[in-house]
């Protein structure tokens, strides 16, 4: 009969060489590569520079023992299966080993066919378990890439929408695209998790999608506004809530409560509902303080841009009436990474 040639390299450890030797050999007569060690550090340092798919160890040995080396193998190489081979019957010990991580256990004095039979069982569990964890990453990988692309397509749409307001109001584009960036880092800093953190970056766009909504004599006015025309201009964050209201998804629904709420204070003296404290969403509150400030340090229809510094005294006066002052706090740490923001998203006209 043709001998069948066989990829998996074995070693066998043992401080007996006749009992090494000889389970070596005829393994070899199978068609398997064999290497041979006396003890736990000599297994090691052939570990070291070779590759195994299999370990036949004897477990009382000089110095460390097999199952010393069954702990160091499975820590250090954890795809290379490994058999337990003693003179002890011992229910405990072999217990044990199995616990630890070896596929079999075999008593002394054996029959060569029980190694074979061990052999063999233990290479099959041994590919199948990585061929199950194989499939575990891709199967996380395409759910990865899929959550990804669900994620950019959600993305485009939320930036596509609130791009609409860009072609009636253009101060939209840039102090959108700043205030998700702003967002995101001023999120982390408060210990939201990473995906809570790229929901705020998109749904903070849309803070004004309402102004959609707006006539353009008095969402365009070069002028202050009359009580009568604040009053429409209110209206932007319901009209904004209801273009959003109602979707299933988490995305839309934190893009709901930061339209309808990001005008409300901390003291209760906000619109549209006069919301007080922690009624008001997060991250509502988290916009009122980010919108406030890009609005005052950049250039609007109606006035100049401010000095930062002046609009950040501005708004340390309110810390605690406008803003929650926890997260404006926050805001203050975080602000020379939002300087770098500001840098490198700048206004058109700018």
């Amino acid at each position: 009969m043709e001998q069948v040639s066989h990829r998996e390299r074995i070693l066998v450890v043992d401080d007996e060489s006749q009992v090494s030797d000889i389970i070596a050999q005829c393994l070899m007569l199978e068609g398997y590569h064999c290497d041979t060690a006396d003890c736990t550090d000599h297994a090691l340092s052939l570990c070291a520079r070779n590759h195994y798919d299999l370990i036949i160890s004897d477990i009382m040995m000089p110095g460390k023992t097999g199952i010393e080396l069954l702990g160091f193998v499975r820590r250090l190489y954890p795809d290379v299966a490994i058999i337990m081979v003693t003179a002890v019957d011992d229910r405990a010990t072999a217990v044990n080993a199995l616990q630890l991580g070896a596929y079999g256990y075999v008593i002394k004095p054996f029959d060569l066919n029980e190694i074979f039979i061990g052999v063999v069982n233990a290479l099959e569990r041994r590919r199948l378990s990585i061929q199950s964890r194989e499939y575990e990453r891709r199967l996380e990988n395409d759910v990865r890439q899929r959550t990804a692309e669900i994620q950019r397509r959600e993305e485009e749409i939320c930036l596509r929408l609130s791009a609409a307001c860009g072609y009636r109001d253009l101060e939209t584009g840039s102090h959108n695209r700043r205030l998700g960036l702003y967002s995101a880092v001023l999120a982390q800093e408060l210990g939201w998790a990473g995906p809570a953190q790229d929901e705020i970056r998109i749904s903070i766009a849309m803070h004004d999608i309402g102004k959609i909504g707006l006539p353009d004599n008095i969402l365009r006015k070069p002028a202050r506004l009359t009580d009568d025309e604040f009053a429409v201009i209110k209206t932007h964050t319901v009209i904004g809530a209801r273009m959003l209201k109602g979707s299933d998804f988490s995305l839309l629904n934190m893009a709901h409560a930061i339209a309808l709420s990001h005008h409300e204070k901390w003291d209760g003296t906000g619109y549209p509902y006069g919301l007080f404290g922690d009624e008001i969403p997060e991250p509502a509150r988290i916009c009122s303080v980010l919108d406030v400030y890009d609005a005052l340090v950049h250039k609007r229809i109606y006035r100049s841009a401010l000095p930062e510094e002046e609009a950040l005294a501005i708004m340390t006066a309110s810390r605690g009436a406008h803003f929650d002052p926890d997260i404006f706090d926050c805001f203050i740490d975080v602000l020379p990474r939002l300087r770098t923001i500001r840098a490198e998203v700048r206004d058109r006209e700018e």
